[in-house]
């Protein structure tokens, strides 16, 4: 049993049904990529469509892509019922999908605050609820978060709190579906060289203006560089698998090491 845990077929996925959300770039992308490498048949979803302007990356759409936005009950249920009717199974939910903006929390208002509370956390349990029903033993389900769940964040503050909440979901879910033999683990990915990311930490590196706050992210890992995309598939990949079996409730830090350092200094 334990050599069987070690074999390289322990990271294959193949014939497995997976469903990533927001997979039109960054980490879903890649997430989805790798997970159709090893095997797995792939359902993705996002508000845009996939990026296909890397002309040396090969980007397959999964054997079943919409473009939809999963704040959208109604487009979520209907991308639900056709994984449904082509599948009929789930094997691995990767709820990837989410997004922010750095402001205050004085500075945010109502609406920004539900646009985040939806965006990052109530996309997150409905679309548990609808795949939930299609899966079995050996399922998988994988939360990606961020470090800032982890940290104090300034300029996000809502973000931050609505990744916790995620944090705090996996797991409870991860004992609430340990006897359906399904895994619940998280991802927080930070410092990943991606669209997404490169925006926010050009804007925040850049000198603050008086009513901005006086606080900056670490410039650079402790590793020294910056990750990429195919390090947080990597560990997807292997959350994903029976190499982690018996990994339930945890969380892994795709950072090159910023949690560890505290993540933030003050400027």
């Amino acid at each position: 049993m334990f050599m069987a845990a070690l074999s390289p077929d322990a990271f294959l996925l193949t014939g497995r049904v997976a469903v990533v959300t927001g997979a039109a770039r960054g980490i879903g992308l890649a997430i989805a990529e790798a997970f159709a490498a090893m095997g797995a048949h792939v359902a993705v979803c996002d508000r845009d469509k996939p990026d296909r302007d890397s002309p040396d990356r090969d980007k397959p759409d999964g054997e079943l892509a919409m473009t939809l936005d999963v704040r959208d009950h109604l487009a979520a249920e209907v991308f639900a019922q056709a994984v449904r009717e082509r599948w009929g199974r789930v094997d691995v939910l990767v709820n990837n999908a989410g997004g922010t903006f750095h402001a205050g929390f004085a500075d945010t208002s109502a609406r920004g605050e539900q646009t985040l509370i939806e965006e990052n956390f109530t996309q997150v349990t409905g679309m548990i609820r609808r795949l939930l029903p299609m899966m079995g033993t050996g399922g998988s389900i994988i939360n990606v978060t961020s470090s800032e769940a982890h940290q104090a964040a300034p300029g996000f503050a809502v973000y931050a709190a609505m990744k916790a909440a995620v944090e705090s979901l996996t797991r409870t879910l991860a004992l609430e579906l340990a006897p359906q033999g399904i895994r619940v683990n998280a991802i927080a990915p930070d410092a990943i060289r991606t669209e997404g990311e490169a925006g926010v930490r050009e804007r925040m590196l850049a000198r603050p203006l008086p009513h901005e706050l006086p606080y900056e992210p670490v410039r650079v890992p402790p590793l020294g560089h910056l990750g990429e995309p195919g390090d947080a598939a990597a560990a997807a990949v292997f959350l994903a698998g029976d190499a982690a079996r018996f990994v339930t409730g945890t969380t892994l830090h795709v950072d090159g090491g910023i949690n560890a350092a505290g993540g933030w200094r003050r400027t």
